[in-house]
């Protein structure tokens, strides 16, 4: 058996632009129904849903028939957790809140092997090699893995030129919303300082020879970022199309309409 093929870093490499749709819900169910509309990638969120690993395990098997590239954001850069999520199959993996290059490179040594990292061999018990149907996993794993660094705090701005160039790292990803708050503009990614500091990360990735994406619900937001240069950008919510297209939905039958704005925030 041949190791499955990550078409997500092929298209990184490829410098192809890639639309995402951020998957909330937690279950096989509702990841299914989101792999099938056509989005590049889907992010399977295990930082702010209510994600486990047999949860995620279960969203990666309902999701691989379809073209849609699954991504999943782990709850935190622990090894152990990076372990799991690898040997279960995920071969794309986004860590949040990183700001150092020191940091970055600890989370390329938990993706590979030794000599060059600390993975744990799993074998035959791991959906990531088919249960040992895939030869030579161990030598040749890395080139199916993507690592996502999130840059979203002042200091990992301060530092995205040092974190991007850490070998390893395949992208780098902007957080507007914790780096809004963390600037003191609560809410507001949209204020200058925060969009200076946006497009500052943006270029510094670029510079380094990495890809950079960032969650950009609002059009304008996403067009804008994708002019900056932005390679893959998460362009829907499924929680959040669900809310505003039943709020919507139920405006039409009551007087007055009253219809929320979507929020900018993420």
């Amino acid at each position: 058996m041949n190791m499955p093929h990550n078409a997500f870093k092929a298209a990184l490499n490829n410098r192809a632009t890639q639309y995402g749709i951020w998957a909330g819900f937690a279950t096989g169910y509702a990841a299914e129904i989101v792999a099938t509309t056509g989005y590049d990638w889907m992010l399977i969120d295990g930082e702010h849903a209510p994600n486990t690993v047999p949860g995620v395990l279960a969203q990666l098997q309902a999701v691989a028939p379809y073209s849609t590239t699954p991504v999943v954001r782990a709850v935190t850069g622990d090894a152990n957790l990076i372990k799991q999520l690898l040997d279960i199959g995920a071969q794309t993996l986004m860590i949040p809140m990183v700001e150092t290059a020191e940091q970055a490179a600890t989370l390329v040594r938990a993706m590979r092997y030794p000599p060059h990292g600390i993975r744990g061999v799993g074998g035959g018990l791991t959906r990531a090699t088919r249960w040992d149907a895939v030869p030579d996993y161990l030598n040749t794993a890395h080139e199916q893995l993507c690592l996502i660094v999130q840059v979203e705090s002042r200091l990992g701005v301060e530092n995205v030129e040092a974190i991007a160039a850490v070998e390893g790292v395949d992208a780098v990803f902007i957080g507007p919303a914790d780096l809004s708050i963390g600037l003191g503009h609560a809410g507001n990614p949209g204020h200058p300082e925060v969009q200076e500091r946006i497009q500052h990360a943006v270029k510094a990735t670029l510079a380094a020879g990495k890809a950079c994406g960032i969650l950009a619900p609002n059009e304008e937001d996403a067009r804008r970022y994708q002019g900056w240069g932005c390679q893959f950008i998460a362009v829907a919510i499924d929680i959040s199309l669900l809310r505003q297209s039943a709020t919507a939905t139920l405006a039409r039958y009551r007087t007055p309409a009253t219809e929320q704005a979507p929020s900018r925030t993420y």
